[in-house]
């Protein structure tokens, strides 16, 4: 496990710059290879598949666990067997640690 998992999330106010592109490329490598993340380096997304609803449900369910107890927020795409996550942190207008930290957590699930 990556040691982001370690790590909680802190909070990021207006005037504090988003992450590199070259930053985010480098906590990207510590996610589970299905990470991607967007052109602008703005957005890192992974889509999670599951053998049907129950199981999509019962992981949106324990990612908002992870959420609530680090106050970060995913958008959520949710269809019959699949969830789509996408971090960003609105706040700074791009990527920071935060969106990292709460990915490998999801990556733990």
């Amino acid at each position: 496990m990556s040691d982001l998992t370690q790590r909680h999330c802190t909070p990021y106010e207006d005037g504090v710059a988003p992450l590199t592109h070259e930053q985010a490329q480098d906590l990207l490598a510590q996610l589970h290879t299905d990470w991607s993340l967007s052109a602008d380096a703005k957005e890192i997304v992974r889509e999670f598949r599951f053998a049907n609803y129950y199981e999509t449900i019962a992981f949106v369910n324990a990612g908002a666990w992870i959420s609530h107890r680090e106050d970060h927020h995913p958008n959520l795409e949710v269809g019959y067997n699949r969830c789509r996550v996408g971090y960003s942190t609105h706040a700074i207008g791009g990527l920071s640690d935060n969106d990292f930290i709460c990915a490998a957590k999801m990556d733990g699930l």
